[in-house]
């Protein structure tokens, strides 16, 4: 991995972190990525020339001074928990826990993987809410003070220790991550309105009329006996099994204190194709929102990444040494292991690891598969929603 935490931020961190229980929610099927998740669960999405989606919610409670992360599954459980700990659980000082899962990896020697895991117990979670309710034993059990919400599906970097000490502060029964963006855009987002003091007043998913410019960002920090309290107030009643369509207007109802914390800083929620790419090509601007030394290095760590902005038939690309380019690439993120024939044109494009273009090809905003097919990226409808995170980027500029 690219980024270290050193002893200084480890000990700021302690107080931050401690008691906390980082939760991450995977259980998405991602069916709106459509090729991408074919073989693979959405949160291993490759992304940005350096990591899977996963990967920055993890990197994210690392470097906050995290010791663990509780992982929430549900789809192609296996296959994201093998890679999980390969990857993140090789290492000492931070890993990721699997829940009713953990013990068949933790029993086995360093790198080898579960031939097997146990049967899966109980229905299948219908939405977040539900996630937390069938897990509640690792969810809760401890108990510990907070409960930290994070998404699989996330790109941003952030440090959550100052968001965790606010909350506590404030003693409220949540803290919950927003950004200011134009208005027009509110109506793709979870809407959030606050008092002059800063209490949360209004939470609409997704409103047809928007009377805030304010969104959430979808992770938060929960006190958790309320959390626990009002999941068992929901469960059986007739509700979506949502925390933010339930569990959050109910708290609200229910006269919570719930504080906002404005995130200042790039964050991207991926869920369609059209995203993808579009979050992904905004990484070549001139000052890009979320540098290319903010990502964290999970794949193929060894070879090194650079932008290349005019040299050898690459221009405004991020590309990996081991590129082999016999063709031209403009304005690309390129992953390692890629190979590009002669006179092959690739423009506006992601080149997913060990994609090969043919000789002569021609291909422009699309994906590149790891067996060489394309999926081109049609855009959203009925709105653009990197439109969204495109006026975001300007409005915190001003």
């Amino acid at each position: 991995m690219n980024a270290t935490v050193t002893a200084g931020e480890r000990g700021r961190s302690a107080s931050a972190a401690d008691d906390v229980r980082a939760v991450l929610l995977a259980g998405g099927e991602g069916r709106r990525m459509g090729r991408l998740v074919s073989g693979r669960p959405k949160p291993l999405i490759p992304f940005g020339g350096t990591s899977r989606l996963i990967d920055f919610s993890l990197d994210n409670a690392r470097r906050s001074g995290f010791s663990e992360v509780l992982l929430l599954s549900q789809y192609e459980e296996q296959h994201l928990m093998d890679d999980l700990h390969r990857v993140w659980n090789s290492s000492q000082g931070f890993r990721v826990h699997f829940g009713p899962y953990d013990d068949a990896y933790r029993r086995l020697p360093a790198g080898a993987l579960p031939e097997r895991l146990p049967e899966r117990s109980g229905p299948r979670e219908r939405g977040t809410a539900d996630a937390l309710i069938h897990k509640a034993a690792h969810v809760f059990g401890g108990p510990p003070s907070e409960i930290l919400i994070l998404h699989a599906d996330h790109v941003y970097h952030f440090d959550y220790q100052d968001m965790v000490r606010e909350h506590r502060r404030s003693r409220a029964a949540l803290t919950l991550a927003y950004q200011r963006i134009q208005r027009r855009y509110v109506h793709l987002f979870g809407m959030v309105e606050f008092d002059a003091r800063g209490n949360l007043t209004n939470f609409v998913e997704k409103p047809a009329e928007p009377t805030s410019d304010l969104v959430s960002a979808a992770f938060c920090v929960f006190d958790t006996a309320c959390l626990q309290r009002y999941l068992e107030q929901l469960d059986g009643t007739d509700w979506q099994h949502d925390i933010s369509r339930d569990v959050i207007p109910a708290m609200l109802a229910g006269g919570e204190r719930i504080r906002g914390h404005l995130v200042r800083g790039h964050w991207e929620d991926i869920g369609t194709v059209d995203r993808y790419l579009r979050a992904q090509l905004a990484l070549l601007a001139d000052t890009p929102p979320l540098p290319l030394g903010h990502m964290p290095l999970t794949i193929r760590p060894d070879v090194p990444r650079r932008f290349t902005r005019t040299a050898a038939n690459i221009r405004a690309s991020i590309v990996p040494s081991d590129v082999r380019n016999a063709g031209v690439v403009e304005r690309c993120v390129v992953f390692p292991g890629v190979r590009i024939g002669q006179e092959a044109m690739v423009h506006d494009s992601v080149l997913l690891p060990g994609a090969e273009v043919p000789a002569g090809a021609r291909i422009s905003a699309s994906i590149v598969m790891e067996n060489g097919s394309v999926q081109p990226a049609e855009p959203d409808r009925p709105a653009d929603a990197v439109r969204a995170r495109i006026a975001q980027e300007e409005e915190r500029a001003r």
